[in-house]
């Protein structure tokens, strides 16, 4: 089934919905008849009929990517990412006692993965996180006791108002405003 008709069907649900929390009650053939009319085809049968011909599938959707940053230690980056930047150690993985340590840490929808393996990533990466507020970030960010670093925000980045931070290996964290966020 194409991802068209799939369309349709649901329109015809939701119609049915609507009408029948007016009180109209009609059948799901009804309501597939009167979406594929008002798409412009004849009948339903017809609008399945085009959509096989010349419906194609629908393209994968692809979210975001999760960037793999190179650390030599987990448990020395750890400190940085959790207790400074305010992430939370989501999981952890290892191979078998005595390998690299992987791991994903997150805060908000910001989502990293921190690797020991030497073939992931390299050390000194950059990532770009969107935030709401870099600000509000910044003033977090100063007010921690023992803060490892006092980043500034420069205010004339090109994407936006972006706090600067770097981890203990040189990855380089430009949390940034974009300009619709403002």
């Amino acid at each position: 089934m194409t991802s068209s008709t799939d369309h349709a069907k649901k329109l015809a649900r939701l119609l049915r919905a609507d009408l029948a929390a007016a009180g109209i009650e009609i059948t799901h053939g009804l309501a597939l008849e009167l979406v594929a009319h008002q798409l412009g085809t004849k009948d339903w049968n017809v609008l399945a009929a085009l959509a096989r011909r010349t419906g194609s599938p629908a393209a994968p959707e692809i979210s975001p990517g999760v960037p793999v940053l190179r650390v030599m230690s987990v448990a020395q980056a750890l400190p940085f990412y959790l207790d400074y930047l305010g992430f939370t150690l989501d999981w952890e993985h290892r191979f078998e006692p005595g390998l690299p340590l992987y791991v994903q840490v997150s805060r908000s929808s910001a989502v990293l993965h921190l690797s020991e393996h030497h073939g992931d990533g390299s050390p000194h990466g950059v990532v770009w996180i969107p935030v709401r507020d870099v600000t509000a970030l910044h003033e977090e960010l100063r007010a921690r006791p023992n803060a490892p670093l006092r980043p500034g925000i420069d205010v004339d980045a090109p994407g936006g108002p972006t706090l600067e931070v770097i981890d203990p290996y040189g990855n380089v964290l430009r949390f940034a405003q974009p300009p619709s966020a403002e």
